[in-house]
């Protein structure tokens, strides 16, 4: 399951929700081309804690696309994203293609 994300700082507080979390994930995964998320709020799960972010996804995959290539454009296109707008260190980001349509 996500969790939320909660930032402290001397002027308050700020929430990113899991639903925000998920969605941040889910559209950097579909910005890779080929590649199509099954159950965007069940195929992303997103742990964190202590600055560091570990994530796992299921995904969709054309026919005809090479699926090593893909799995690692997501892997990198998510890390990078979810580092920029959280600032979380990336441990893992796990792919697996559940589905070839």
């Amino acid at each position: 399951m996500t969790e939320s994300l909660v930032f402290q700082g001397p002027e308050g507080t700020v929430t990113l929700t899991a639903a925000a979390v998920t969605e941040l994930v889910a559209s950097a995964a579909r910005g890779v081309e080929g590649v199509r998320l099954r159950r965007p709020r069940r195929s992303v799960d997103v742990r964190h804690a202590d600055g560091r972010a570990s994530v796992s996804l299921e995904l969709g995959a054309d026919h005809g696309e090479p699926l090593p290539a893909l799995a690692r454009a997501v892997q990198e296109r998510v890390g990078e994203a979810l580092t920029d707008v959280t600032g979380l260190e990336i441990e893992r980001v796990d792919v697996e293609i559940a589905e070839i349509g």
